[in-house]
């Protein structure tokens, strides 16, 4: 998200000193203890983008926060940080970038060509072995005559117009920078210039879909015009469409949910977005598919929120919301979202009081970092498992001993397409900080989460926990794994990561990979750390 929103949204909602609650609730399902059984299995573990990384098309130039993204292919791993996009081999070798992210766009035209805001993602589509690469922007293009009027929320989809005529065109290749040779990290300091005023026109959405497995190769590129601020995008794949729920901004209550037409995008033909609008909602998040194991035919994809309204000074409302969202693709006046339903689950408080909000504690400073606490965290995750489908969701909570937990949730899918409540719990095995997690679900049924762990005596690193598909129900039953201990703290921002990423590797459907931040010694900012993790027995 936009670093400008952060005094916005403080002086809105009042809340960049919120006091923390008097009684934390939830305690009932915290485990306060390690559990017994071995750790995960590291398989892979490599520095990503970040301080110090040559690359053979470029250098990292540092921006906060890092809006960390991953996918992983039979191959490579691709990783999004920021405004730079860089693809790896599963060694950690590093083949292409770090690159602005709107290489991909190269010779496209449009705003998709024009701008690079960040807040890009990138996931690997399983059932098509293709990469999807979705980029917001954030900078209006001039007024157009074909730009979307306002959209308000409403019982009825909108539908995005192109951004470029005559879209996607050929499928172009993944241009190539030219070489750049390695030379001493880039540490000089650069001063934004100031931005030009704001044009009258659409913000876009902007879409890259690889034309095979090879993230190298080419690529098919959309853009669709959007009247509503596209922040925070969040993909996620499912049969019949990609869908990517965003954000009008920090101080509106006011998210959309929209589809596009992942059968055409495949094929490169002319594409269709649509989008929901929500009114008075947390984040929403679409399920994304874990697996090749499919829903059954026709099922809608699921749309999750946490309870409450950080704006609005709301802390009480503990369910989770779920929606059902139907497309129609044929006739877009049938597309709708039924629900919310509330799944009541244990009370809960979010981890700082929510977003731009700084309670995490570090060593050796009073600068503490940001937990983005009102929000389930990317990704809520679908899984198949031999006929059982299963949704995962995390989020930062506040625990008894005034650290920081992941609430994770494990939700079983009914017959009539509505989820209820299998399993849940805050992990808190000391008061320490652990926040801003992000699940994954193995072809076994297995649950593992990446997060962030920090706090007093610890600077701010990344760990790993888990259990396995048959584990007594609401415990992360396997002891803690450490992917990269923080040498640092981060002194130039509160903005810690904005949201971290899992993928499933395609291969086996089994290993889980994972990507955070961390800070080395004496360093200024971050650097990234991708790791792997198998839980299968």
């Amino acid at each position: 998200m936009l670093e400008t929103r952060l005094l916005v949204l403080a002086a809105v909602c009042g809340c960049a000193r919120a006091p923390h609650a008097a009684v934390i609730p939830g305690a009932g399902v915290e485990q306060t203890e390690q559990g017994g059984e071995p750790p995960a299995q590291i398989v892979a573990s490599f520095d990503g983008i970040g301080v110090g990384l040559q690359g053979p098309h470029g250098r990292w130039e540092g921006r906060n926060p890092s809006d960390n993204s991953l996918a992983v292919g039979r191959d490579y791993v691709v990783q999004i940080v920021n405004t730079r996009m860089a693809v790896f081999r599963k060694s950690g070798e590093i083949v292409y970038g770090p690159a602005p992210t709107n290489t991909v766009f190269k010779g496209f035209s449009g705003a998709c060509e024009a701008h690079n805001n960040g807040d890009a993602v990138v996931r690997y589509d399983q059932l098509a072995d293709r990469w999807l690469i979705v980029m917001p922007i954030f900078t209006r293009s001039p007024a157009r005559p074909d730009q979307p009027p306002e959209w308000k929320a409403s019982d009825h989809a909108y539908v995005s117009p192109p951004g470029v005529a005559d879209q996607p065109g050929r499928a172009a290749p993944l241009f190539v920078p030219p070489a750049v040779p390695p030379g001493p990290p880039d540490t000089a300091l650069r001063v934004r210039p100031s931005r030009p005023p704001e044009e009258k026109g659409p913000y876009s959405m902007c879409y890259a879909i690889s034309t095979s497995a090879d993230p190298l190769g080419s690529y098919y590129r959309y853009e669709f015009l959007r009247p509503l601020f596209p922040d925070y995008p969040r993909p996620a794949v499912w049969p019949d469409g990609y869908y990517v729920p965003t954000s009008t901004g920090d101080e509106v209550i006011q998210k959309h949910t929209c589809a596009v037409q992942r059968d055409r995008m495949l094929r490169g033909e002319p594409a269709v977005e649509q989008c929901m609008i929500v009114d008075g909602v947390n984040f929403l998040n679409n399920a994304d598919l874990d697996g090749r194991m499919l829903p059954p035919a026709g099922a809608p994809n699921m749309v999750l929120a946490a309870g409450g309204t950080q704006l609005r000074g709301d802390f009480d409302d503990d369910g989770i919301y779920a929606w059902s969202f139907y497309v129609d693709w044929t006739d877009p006046t049938k597309t709708h979202l039924t629900g919310p339903e509330t799944i009541a689950v244990a009370p809960y408080h979010y981890l700082c009081d929510g977003q731009l909000t700084a309670c995490v504690r570090q060593p050796g400073t009073d600068q503490h970092l940001d937990a983005q606490g009102d929000k389930l965290m990317a990704r809520v995750v679908y899984r198949n498992v031999n006929g059982r489908e299963s949704v995962a969701a995390v989020h930062s909570v506040m625990t008894a001993a005034f650290g920081g937990g992941v609430r994770w949730y494990e939700f079983t899918v009914a017959a009539d397409r509505r989820l209820q409540l299998r399993q849940q719990g805050t992990y808190a095995p000391d008061g320490s900080y652990r926040w801003m997690g992000s699940p994954a679900i193995d072809h076994q049924g297995n649950i593992g989460i990446g997060y962030s762990f920090g706090g007093t005596p610890s600077f701010a690193g990344q760990r790993f926990a888990g259990r396995l598909a048959n584990d007594p129900l609401g415990k992360l039953t396997l002891r803690e794994a450490t992917l990269a201990s923080g040498e640092a703290p981060q002194i130039n921002t509160m903005r810690w990561e904005d949201y971290t990423q899992t993928a499933i590797d395609p291969t086996d459907d089994c290993t889980i990979w994972y990507v955070g931040d961390y800070l080395k010694k004496d360093a200024t900012t971050y650097s990234t750390r991708i790791g792997a993790f198998k839980l299968c027995r």
